[in-house]
């Protein structure tokens, strides 16, 4: 029993590695390669805890050449892009200048009830709203909606402004997070002076930010004592 523990937590720390060393984002980003590669990984990596017998390189070889394997490819893919093709395929448009291209659904099989429900992750529930639609090679659908449909821009408003740093979590449930404060610019001392005008400690603070003009937002912990 203790020899199973070991090597699943081997195992555990193995794929992680793997994942971690191919530079993966969420799975619903994923390419169709990568996709491939990961359940590979997973089921390889079992083996051994289900078959005690196996040694424990019958696992870690094959994860690492596939993690491996992965990882040139990936950087292949940058340099040719037939190959990017050839491993990822191509974005698919289905909605052209308002017009729904079936024959393009049809060799990606994509129906309509899927068609309805991805645009409604986008936030559009009318489908004559739709200019652009495209599905992108990892199964997302980004969608371009006819002008009049379209959100208005400070730039569509003539609105003047400037683009600011967007706020960053400086304290997290009580911790100070080092790296932020040095992006935003602000110090140990400017931090404590600012809780002092609220009457607080950094204990006190569950979640606080601070955006580009130094202006901080903090939400106080529940049940916290005065």
């Amino acid at each position: 029993m203790l020899n199973i523990f070991f090597r699943a937590l081997l195992l555990y720390l193995l794929v992680i590695f793997a994942v971690r060393m191919m530079g993966k984002r969420q799975l619903g980003d994923l390419q169709p390669s990568e996709i491939v590669t990961t359940i590979l990984i997973g089921n390889i990596a079992s083996l051994p805890i289900e078959e005690p017998s196996l040694p424990m390189a019958a696992a870690i070889v094959p994860v690492l050449t596939l993690a491996a394997f992965e990882v040139v490819v990936s950087e292949a893919g940058l340099k040719w892009r037939r190959l990017r093709l050839l491993f990822s395929g191509r974005p698919q448009v289905i909605i052209r200048e308002g017009r729904i291209d079936q024959q393009a659904m049809k060799r990606i099989r994509f129906t309509l009830d899927d068609l309805m429900e991805n645009l409604r992750g986008e936030g559009v529930f009318d489908i004559r709203e739709v200019w652009h639609c495209v599905v992108e090679t990892n199964g997302k659908v980004n969608v371009l909606q006819k002008f009049p449909s379209r959100p208005a821009t400070p730039g569509d408003l003539s609105l003047k402004g400037s683009d600011s740093r967007p706020p960053l979590m400086v304290i997290a449930d009580g911790k100070v997070v080092q790296t932020a404060m040095e992006r935003m610019g602000v110090s140990p001392a400017w931090l404590d002076r600012v809780l002092e005008q609220k009457k607080l400690r950094r204990e006190d603070v569950f979640l606080m930010t601070v955006d580009g003009g130094r202006k901080p937002f903090i939400v106080e912990k529940e049940g916290r004592k005065v």
